[in-house]
């Protein structure tokens, strides 16, 4: 789930991006590259406060071999797309669940991407491999710059798995600490927009369910130690991300 200047918020580590421009300025004005592989240029898109989205195609990522996405579908595994957060994380998701429950996992994780591109992804594993009976989706944050295009994405998500297979959705709150409070407030509302979103979406597909993150922050009373920039986890916040996460696929 953002002269002009361009500001790339870089994450130390194995971190990823939220890649924003400042609130109110236009967009990049070279052609970016979309989720796709097609070249357009694109529209000047409307402020909701946080920001502009900007170039992404090019930030760390972390997508499983096609071998290793054929042996964990072979075993029905789980496959999880995610965003940086899970660039960051996805590595002790992927041990906890081989230890706790023996699944094996197939990632597609991509620091900035937007809902949008990690559904492209979907998309195209259906396509090439087929999907497990259960799926991950750790989107979300990047679309706090662009809340109202967040349904729909997770709409055709879930016409693509289709009604029999489970899709677990971590819900997102993003707040970056680096901003000004004007533009932590702005990405609070729409972090609550995003997650009121996939609450309705989730009423019309009873095999859609939340990973509660959000709520789990805000029962914290120092939500902070749990977050060390208002959106990425600290070492503290990844352990209780990743059992939340487990716990959904437990059924619990």
């Amino acid at each position: 789930m953002v002269a002009s200047t361009v500001i790339l918020s870089i994450l130390t580590g194995t971190a990823g991006l939220l890649v924003l421009l400042e609130p109110g300025e236009p967009p990049p004005a070279a052609p970016i590259s979309s989720a796709s592989g097609t070249t357009e240029r694109p529209a000047k898109p409307k402020s909701f406060g946080s920001g502009t989205l900007g170039p992404w195609q090019n930030l760390s990522n972390h997508i499983s071999p096609e071998d290793d996405i054929r042996e964990v579908l072979r075993f029905n595994g789980i496959f999880l797309f995610g965003d940086s957060i899970a660039v960051q994380d996805g590595a002790a998701l992927e041990k906890l669940m081989r230890n706790r429950t023996g699944d094996s996992v197939a990632v597609h994780n991509w620091s900035g991407q937007p809902t949008a591109a990690a559904v492209d992804a979907l998309a195209d594993w259906e396509r090439r491999f087929g999907l497990p009976s259960r799926i991950v989706m750790a989107v979300g944050s990047n679309d706090v710059f662009d809340p109202p295009a967040f349904a729909a994405q997770v709409e055709r998500a879930m016409r693509i798995a289709g009604p029999s297979r489970t899709v677990y959705w971590v819900n997102v709150h993003v707040s970056r600490s680096r901003q000004p409070a004007a533009v932590r407030a702005a990405d609070l509302a729409n972090s609550a927009w995003v997650n009121q979103q996939l609450e309705q979406t989730a009423v019309r597909h009873p095999n859609l369910r939340i990973v509660r993150w959000a709520e789990h922050l805000a029962t914290q009373p120092d939500a902070a130690k749990y977050l060390r920039d208002g959106v990425h986890t600290s070492p503290l916040g990844q352990t209780a991300r990743n059992t939340l996460i487990l716990q959904a696929l437990l059924g619990r």
